[in-house]
């Protein structure tokens, strides 16, 4: 995949196809590959956005779920999107529910929620190993998904780098930490357009349990389940994937 990143004022970001956009968020150790199949398949009819979420780049006050969600709201208000669905994984599904419930007149058409945080999650664990300490990234990485192959040297070799250094992994801390903290709840029955839940019945992260949840409290939700998958559909199971949305994504039209 070797798409275009373009670059607009502090937003960086791909923008591929024609059509209502489909805006892509991704999670807190996720990275522009994570959609490579869903870009690919849904460009031909979409506009595909991704915008690169400054994980590393806010203030340290900032770097919280409700200082990315004001990222959002700046990047699609920039744009002038409308009639556009959003779609996020892990900490982008957190992000965009708190973007939704601070921005009820938005024009957002349909929320697709995949893994997402916002109700419980295991993250990476209290403590991060000492820096090095390659075997441990390794195995944290398999568990994101139901077959630990899908961990893949260069995927383990970006997640070994970010917690490599030290800045970065204060703000990981401190980004795990506000999704903690910012945990949604009944506020989410205010939510009416159209959800789709798109769940691992494998996830270890966000275990099916919580999709169950955010399907009673989202009033609007649908929930599809795939088995033998984990906290990224998307990418481990994108034939699947890529049907549900479509078949979701279809019914608004």
């Amino acid at each position: 995949m070797d798409y275009e990143i373009k670059t607009k004022g502090k937003f960086n970001f791909i923008e591929e196809g024609e059509g209502e956009p489909l805006i892509l968020l991704h999670g807190l150790f996720g990275a522009l590959s994570n959609f490579k199949d869903l870009i690919e398949h849904f460009r031909v009819s979409y506009k595909v956005v991704v915008p690169l979420l400054p994980l590393f780049d806010l203030n340290i006050l900032d770097t919280t779920v409700g200082g990315l969600s004001k990222f959002v709201h700046k990047f699609i208000e920039m744009q002038g999107y409308t009639n556009a669905h959003l779609l996020g994984n892990s900490l982008g599904g957190h992000v965009a529910l708190v973007y939704l419930l601070k921005h009820p007149e938005t024009s957002i058409k349909s929320l697709t929620l995949t893994g997402s945080s916002g109700l419980f999650e295991n993250g990476m664990g209290e403590t991060y190993p000492k820096r090095g300490d390659y075997e441990y990234i390794r195995k944290k990485t398999e568990l994101t998904f139901y077959d630990p192959a899908m961990a893949t040297k260069e995927l383990v070799d970006e997640v070994f780098e970010i917690v490599g250094n030290r800045l970065k992994v204060i703000k990981v801390i401190a980004l795990a930490k506000s999704a903690i903290r910012h945990n949604l709840g009944e506020e989410l029955s205010t939510l009416t357009l159209p959800v789709c839940l798109i769940w691992g019945q494998n996830d270890t992260i966000t275990p099916p349990m919580v999709g169950e949840e955010f399907h009673r409290l989202l009033p609007n939700s649908e929930l599809h389940f795939i088995d033998k998958c984990g906290h990224a559909p998307m990418m481990e199971v994108p034939g699947e994937f890529n049907k549900v949305l479509e078949d979701f994504l279809h019914r608004l039209k």
